[in-house]
């Protein structure tokens, strides 16, 4: 049997937005592979003159920043990440911890404890800090699209209020919402 044409499902780390997963097929086409499909977190790929296809993989993926995930928990803490971006990103519904816990849970059929636990020990973070760090982030890239108000951000990234967005955001970021729109002013 000839295993050239051997077609392998991959987990792939930080695989989420549009672009990556765009840029990457392109790349991975230029290197002589196959791509069968491409979406986040998973990549289906096949390599007609490849003896080590994951070994090749890896080194072209190491290029850009992407990894192969192969334990069972980072593939689980990888599932989190994405369905915590999904959340951020696509259904900016992520404040409230009822919510946040129970869209988890759905989406990937585990407890929240376990989501929690497996996240601490592979991270070295809690998930409640990974969440709040995504949802700062997700502010910044709203403050720079500059097509909102602070009020309006905060309604849709579900703070309670303004001065709570601002609180947590010079927490995360170290400078205040003014400081950090001012500095983009400069940078102009």
């Amino acid at each position: 049997m000839d295993n050239s044409f051997i077609v392998k499902t991959f987990r792939i780390k930080n695989l989420r937005c549009t672009s990556t997963i765009l840029l990457l097929k392109d790349y991975l086409i230029h290197a002589g592979f196959m791509v069968h499909d491409i979406k986040p977190g998973i990549l289906v790929v096949s390599k007609s003159s490849s003896e080590n296809l994951s070994q090749e993989l890896k080194e072209v993926l190491s290029k850009y920043g992407l990894a192969i995930l192969e334990s069972k928990e980072k593939q689980l803490v990888e599932d989190i990440k994405l369905a915590i971006y999904e959340l951020i990103y696509q259904l900016n519904n992520v404040n409230s911890i009822i919510q946040r816990s129970d869209y988890l849970v759905e989406k990937l059929g585990r407890s929240y404890q376990l989501l929690s636990k497996v996240f601490s020990e592979q991270e070295n973070t809690t998930l409640e800090k990974y969440i709040i760090q995504q949802k700062i982030q997700r502010v910044r890239e709203l403050i720079e699209e500059d097509e909102y108000t602070l009020s309006e951000i905060a309604y849709m990234m579900e703070y309670s209020s303004v001065q709570y967005l601002s609180n947590q955001f010079k927490k995360i970021i170290g400078v205040s919402v003014s400081e950090y729109k001012k500095d983009l002013v400069f940078k102009s």
